[in-house]
């Protein structure tokens, strides 16, 4: 087993991003587990390592990003640079030394841009919701057009990405997957305010920081999914693979919430207020409400079952925060 990563997100968020704890506990944990620590940026590098281990790379998780829209906006080279070239560098890599292997993207609802925005929408006490006769009532499946939207910096180079992994499937006959992710998150999640906000809300919660909430009076809507189960349909796949797939990948109407609706679900759990300040302004390109519609993958994959819901997926990065407390 084999990860490559540079710690780039420290230098993204700061310190409490650190991916450094989640290396080492690997490191602890998993006896083969080597870490490279190589930008993704360097394709000279990415195609020497792929090179080095060349007869025994079986599968490719391809997760590295810069994953914020206020940071892509700051930075729009380095954003691009990293999610489209760097996803490039990886695919190229992969073509000339293992073909053969399964190649999982991690992609993200931002390829659709604010095209959801669009829809149907009603304002309800704590959040947006869609028009019930909608045919995306279940969720947004993968038929949304990227086209003619506002995508931020971070969904420009995301939906760059997110091509090139399809393109090589194609083009090239790799097996490739777009997994594109609602939020994504875990009990060792290193969320930040620009990035991760199930993580961060309940770590402002448990220590007392005040949070701000961006836009759309705090009733915007994300889908939430485990790190665990997003794992488990990356396994799935990779037991039967297929060629440039694309599949919308969220907790759908499973594990959903509004940034209010959540802000109520960290203090029923923490016991704790939470101190947060509703922003006016909300970031370009944000989504006013996104849920996935998983059931493409659920019928090319009827194995794959969610294991957590939203209260189980905060309550385990509540008992995380409190031993970090410690």
């Amino acid at each position: 087993m084999i990860g490559i990563d540079n710690d780039m997100r420290r230098s993204f968020f700061g310190a409490e991003a650190s991916t450094l704890p989640t290396r080492q506990k690997l490191q602890k944990e998993l006896k083969q587990y080597i870490h490279c620590d190589k930008d993704i940026r360097d394709s000279a590098a990415m195609n020497d390592l792929f090179k080095q281990y060349r007869g025994q790379i079986d599968v490719v998780v391809h997760s590295a990003a810069q994953p914020s829209h206020d940071w892509g906006a700051k930075d729009p080279q380095t954003d691009f640079a990293v999610n489209a070239v760097g996803t490039l560098n990886i695919l190229e890599a992969a073509r000339q030394n293992c073909p053969e292997a399964v190649f999982v993207f991690t992609s993200t609802n931002k390829v659709y841009g604010d095209t959801p925005n669009r829809l149907p929408l009603s304002e309800q006490p704590k959040r947006w919701e869609i028009d019930p006769k909608h045919p995306f009532t279940n969720g947004i499946d993968e038929t949304m057009s990227i086209d003619q939207t506002t995508h931020s910096m971070l969904g420009t180079s995301k939906t760059a990405a997110d091509v090139l992994v399809q393109e090589y499937g194609r083009y090239f006959g790799l097996p490739t997957v777009c997994l594109r992710g609602g939020c994504l998150t875990g009990p060792a999640h290193a969320g930040t305010e620009m990035h991760g906000f199930l993580a961060y809300l309940m770590l402002c919660t448990v220590n007392a920081r005040p949070y701000r909430v961006f836009g759309y009076k705090g009733k915007q809507v994300r889908d939430n999914i485990h790190s665990h189960d997003f794992v488990e349909a990356i396994w799935q796949f990779y037991l039967q693979p297929r060629k440039a797939e694309v599949y919308n990948m969220g907790g759908s109407r499973h594990s959903n919430c509004s940034m209010l609706e959540a802000i109520d679900l960290c203090e029923k759990i923490s016991g704790k207020k939470l101190e947060y300040t509703l922003v006016e302004d909300n970031r370009v390109g944000d989504h006013m409400w996104y849920i996935s519609d998983v059931r493409k993958f659920q019928e090319h994959y009827p194995k794959w079952r969610y294991k957590y819901d939203l209260a189980a997926i905060l309550q385990e990065i509540h008992e995380a925060d409190l031993k970090t407390k410690k």
